[in-house]
């Protein structure tokens, strides 16, 4: 119901501004024709006022004329002028009072998923804790709820973590300090870290021995396994990921393939923008905040590769990124 006035909301602000437009637009067209239309009484006027007798007759009537006209092309250009600068305003400031406003709504559903990702495991390991505190439990039950506090607080760290990278790297205060990394030992520590907080989850590497890249190991980690949990949210659990990592000349090509649902031709173009999330209900359902494609492509970028979407056969998604070896 919300999402509906918001966009009555919008809906009316562009119907307002367009008529606004239209007006002036309107009014321009009208200035000129009363302006012309005084020129033509000028030039009737002064015509009128000339002796047809007078040798300089035809001379002083072609003058007039002349004025006539000089002014008429004045009128048109400046007419245009005006007419294209009031335009191409009124585009730009449409297109970036609605890109706000767009940005402003994102912003309001990135603050409602964040404060449902951040209670979630915040309520877990509360209820856990508090169960270790009032009940005397074995051992083997202990475990289990310090393992699932550990596994929520490791979900709550991540989260802080997405967010405030994205607002460093966004900002231009976070300074990167790359150096040389063993791509394939990272990604094969992301890949085993992710088996073993979702051992549900079948796992499939083939993983190329001795890659090494420049670059931040922590944003690399963030950027593997942002793509790894991306996979897993988007795919049902008795699905397969696949992780590969190859070598192409001088570059190095880590895929990570999902048999989820994919993504539309029109969300591809989407998922990389921050906050994003795409609209169906089976993926609103999920959870996330928007921040993790932002920052793979964000991350990706500020180490000079390349990260590509295209669809996985028959189902399901193959997300690319393109480094360079050292």
């Amino acid at each position: 119901m919300i999402s509906f006035f918001r966009k009555r909301k919008l809906a009316f602000i562009t119907i307002v501004y367009w008529f606004l437009l239209v007006f002036i637009v309107a009014a321009w067209v009208w200035w000129f024709i009363s302006l012309e239309k005084q020129n033509k009484q000028m030039f009737d006027y002064r015509s009128a006022q000339l002796n047809k007798d007078d040798p300089a007759y035809t001379q002083k009537l072609f003058e007039i004329n002349d004025q006539r006209e000089r002014k008429t092309a004045q009128f048109i250009s400046e007419g245009i002028t005006f007419l294209l600068v009031t335009l191409v305003s009124a585009v730009f400031v449409y297109r970036a009072t609605k890109r706000q406003i767009m940005l402003s709504l994102q912003q309001q559903n990135f603050m409602m998923s964040v404060t449902h990702e951040l209670k979630t495991p915040i309520a877990v390991t509360q209820l856990n804790l508090e169960t270790l505190q009032k009940r005397k439990l074995d051992e083997t039950q202990q475990n289990k709820l310090i393992a699932v506090a550990l596994q929520e607080t490791n979900r709550l760290n991540v989260l802080t973590n997405n967010i405030l990278i994205a607002a460093q790297l966004e900002s231009g205060n976070y300074a990167i300090i790359k150096q040389k990394v063993n791509f394939t030992e990272l990604v094969n520590g992301c890949a085993k870290d992710f088996a073993v907080r979702f051992p549900k989850r079948n796992v499939i590497k083939n993983i190329t021995e001795n890659v090494f890249i420049e670059g931040e190991s922590m944003l690399l980690q963030m950027l593997v396994n942002n793509l790894l949990e991306n996979a897993d949210k988007y795919s049902s659990p008795q699905k397969n990921i696949i992780v590969i990592l190859t070598t192409q000349q001088d570059k190095a090509l880590l895929q990570i393939i999902d048999e989820g649902e994919g993504i539309t031709e029109t969300e591809k173009k989407k998922v990389f923008e921050k906050f994003y999330r795409s609209g169906n209900e089976a993926t609103r359902t999920t959870k996330g905040t928007g921040l993790g494609l932002y920052l793979c492509k964000k991350i990706v970028q500020d180490h000079k590769g390349d990260l590509a979407l295209k669809d996985n056969t028959p189902h399901g998604c193959i997300f690319t990124v393109t480094l360079h070896t050292i």
